[in-house]
C-alpha cells in the first residue's frame, strides 16, 4: 500500500454502531451474512508510526465484510504516542477498544490480554506494521466459514527483504522443532491467524507463564489452513525484533515444547563415561606394553576442558528448565492492564 496515499485518507471511523456487548455493526445490519462477529486482536509495541495506517486499512476492510466487529488494540507498555493514538481512534470509533498494560510484558502476553478479553466469534491476531496485510481477512473468514477448518493461519512464501542469514536461522529453527516437539509449525508461519471460537477458549485455558503462541496453536489441535502469501515489509518505523531477541526466542521455544535438550544432554553423558572407560583401557595397554608412562600435560589439560565444558553445556540446559519451572511455581499474573476503555474487561490474568 502506497505511503503517500495512506496519508491522505481520513480517519474517520466507519459508519458503525454499538450493540450491547460493544461490538460494532455496520449501519447496513443485514450485510451480516453469518450473523456473528469478529474481534481482531492488534498487539502493539512503539507502533504510533503505523497504527494510522493499520487503522484505515483494517476499518475499510472490516466495513466491507458486513461482519459486526471489534479492534481490540493491546498496548504493551509502549514508550512513544502509541496509547495517545489509540485512544484517539477510540473516541472516533466505538468499535475501537484499548488494553494498555502497566509496563512492557512482551507480545505473547499482549496476545494471551487480547483472547481473554475478546468477545467475537472469530478472533484474529495481526500485527500493527502491516506484514500481516489486513486484505486477507476476508480470504480467512470465508475459509473458517466453508466449515472444513477451525483456524486459517498465515504463511509467507519468501523472506524478500530479510538479512540472509536471519532466514536460514529461521528455516532451520522450524525444522528442528518440528522433528523434536509436538508443534506443529510451518516454515514461515506468522502469528496472523483467524480462528474460531473453540480454538480460542482452548488456547485460554493453557495459562501456563512460559508461552510460545506459535507452538499453542500447533498443540491445541484444530484443523487448520494454512494460506500463503507475499512477504511484506514495515508501512512505518523499525522493528522490534533484531537477531538476539530471535534467538532467545526460538530457544523459549524449543525448551517449553520439546524435552529433546534433555534428552541430549544425557546422551552427552553417557557417551563420555563410555569414551573415559576406553581411554582409560587404552593408558593401561600402553603402560603395559610400552612400560613409559603418560606424557603430555597438554593433552591432559584439553580433555579436563573440553570434558568441563560439556559438564557445563549440560548443567546450562537443565538450568534453563529449572528457570522455567521457577517462574511457572511463582504463578504471576502474565499481565496487568493499567488503562482501558472496555467494559467487563480481566486487567489481571
Amino acid at each position: 500500500m502506497d505511503k503517500g496515499k495512506m496519508k491522505n485518507i481520513n480517519m474517520e471511523s466507519p459508519d458503525v454502531c454499538t450493540d450491547a456487548s460493544g461490538i460494532g455493526s455496520s449501519a447496513d445490519h443485514t450485510a451480516n451474512r453469518t450473523g456473528k462477529t469478529i474481534t481482531l486482536i492488534v498487539p502493539c509495541y512503539n507502533e504510533q508510526e503505523s497504527l494510522p495506517f493499520f487503522y484505515n486499512a483494517a476499518s475499510e476492510v472490516l466495513a466491507g465484510m458486513g461482519c459486526d466487529y471489534e479492534l481490540l488494540f493491546v498496548d504493551d507498555g509502549s514508550k512513544d504516542q502509541t496509547l495517545a493514538v489509540l485512544k484517539s481512534l477510540a473516541k472516533q470509533d466505538r468499535c475501537v477498544k484499548y488494553l494498555s498494560f502497566s509496563r512492557n510484558f512482551g507480545k505473547e502476553a499482549a496476545m494471551y490480554a487480547g483472547f481473554c478479553n475478546a468477545h467475537g466469534d472469530y478472533v484474529a491476531v495481526l500485527d500493527a506494521d502491516m506484514q500481516d496485510p489486513p486484505s486477507l481477512l476476508p480470504e480467512m473468514l470465508g475459509i473458517l466459514e466453508g466449515g472444513e477448518y477451525d483456524s486459517v493461519a498465515a504463511r509467507r512464501m519468501n523472506r524478500t527483504g530479510e538479512p540472509p542469514i536471519r532466514s536460514w536461522f529461521a528455516r532451520k529453527f522450524y525444522r528442528i522443532i518440528n522433528k523434536i516437539s509436538d508443534a506443529d509449525i510451518v516454515d514461515g508461519a506468522r502469528d496472523f491467524r483467524m480462528m474460531k471460537r473453540d480454538m480460542v477458549d482452548a488456547i485460554v485455558s493453557m495459562c501456563e507463564y512460559n508461552r510460545f503462541s506459535k507452538g499453542i496453536y500447533g498443540w491445541v489441535g484444530f484443523r487448520t489452513y494454512w494460506l500463503p502469501y507475499e512477504n511484506v515489509g514495515r508501512v512505518a518505523g523499525e522493528t522490534k525484533w533484531n537477531f538476539w531477541k530471535l534467538f532467545k526466542y526460538a530457544v523459549d521455544g524449543i525448551i517449553n515444547f520439546s524435552q529433546a535438550p534433555l534428552s541430549i544432554a544425557s546422551l552427552f553423558g553417557v557417551f563420555m563415561t563410555f569414551f573415559s572407560f576406553l581411554m582409560l583401557g587404552a593408558i593401561i595397554v600402553r603402560k603395559i606394553v610400552f612400560g613409559d608412562p603418560v606424557d603430555g600435560w597438554a593433552s591432559t589439560v584439553c580433555a579436563i576442558i573440553f570434558i568441563g565444558g560439556i559438564q557445563l553445556f549440560c548443567l546450562g540446559i537443565m538450568g534453563q528448565y529449572i528457570a522455567k519451572t521457577y517462574m511457572e511455581t511463582k504463578r504471576r499474573p502474565h499481565f496487568i492492564i493499567g488503562e482501558t476503555n472496555g467494559e467487563d474487561v480481566k486487567k489481571i490474568m
